[in-house]
């Protein structure tokens, strides 16, 4: 009933131009690029989809400062779930998640570890937060864990940031094809992924 309302009234009340909002998060400076951070880092350790932040960093901070505050955002959200998840106790969360998709990924992440933590944040059907709580269950290690999801998230990020940068008008088009190029390399890796033979269950 909110996303309905909320749908609703992005529809019927007036909105400035994205130049203008661009514009906007320019004038307010350094502290709104922080609280954006912060507020991606935070709400997306939920299972919020962590797309539009991406797509609205690029939109408000352009290329360069929008790839830096949502790679560190998210990778920061990533680590948060990862030890929080831990803290509760891999018991009391594992019991709640029983649903098929937490089973595919737990088997990848069985037979790849680390491997498998970057090909699922690679352009994937796998969401960012399921993605972290079954991590947190496996005996994957916090800093394999750390590396894989900045590699994995890299491309698909990237080219998401630069979308929402495109969306201002100011079109690239050497940006365009960066976009392009880190899309396919998204998809390429996690299809190379899928096709490697099974390896043995980390124990």
């Amino acid at each position: 009933m909110v996303l309905a309302a909320l749908a609703v009234a992005a529809a019927l009340l007036p909105r400035p131009p994205i130049s203008q909002v661009r514009d906007w998060a320019e004038s307010v400076g350094p502290a709104f690029v922080l609280v954006f951070f912060l507020a991606q880092a935070l709400v997306t350790i939920t299972p919020v989809p962590r797309t539009v932040f991406t797509l609205s960093a690029g939109l408000l901070f352009g290329p360069l400062s929008g790839i830096a505050v949502t790679i560190a955002a998210t990778t920061v959200a990533a680590v948060l779930a990862l030890l929080l998840v831990r803290a509760i106790g891999r018991t009391a969360v594992e019991a709640r998640l029983s649903h098929p998709a937490v089973q595919a990924i737990d088997t990848r992440l069985a037979r790849r570890g680390w491997l498998a933590v970057g090909s699922l944040r690679l352009i994937a059907p796998a969401p960012f937060a399921l993605v972290n709580y079954c991590c947190a269950l496996s005996s994957v290690r916090v800093v394999p864990y750390t590396v894989a999801t900045v590699v994995g998230i890299l491309p698909g990020t990237v080219g998401v940031v630069l979308l929402g940068d495109a969306l201002t008008g100011q079109v690239n088009p050497a940006l365009m094809v960066v976009t392009t190029i880190c899309v396919a390399i998204g998809v390429a890796g996690l299809l190379l992924e899928t096709r490697l033979p099974s390896a043995r269950p980390v124990p």
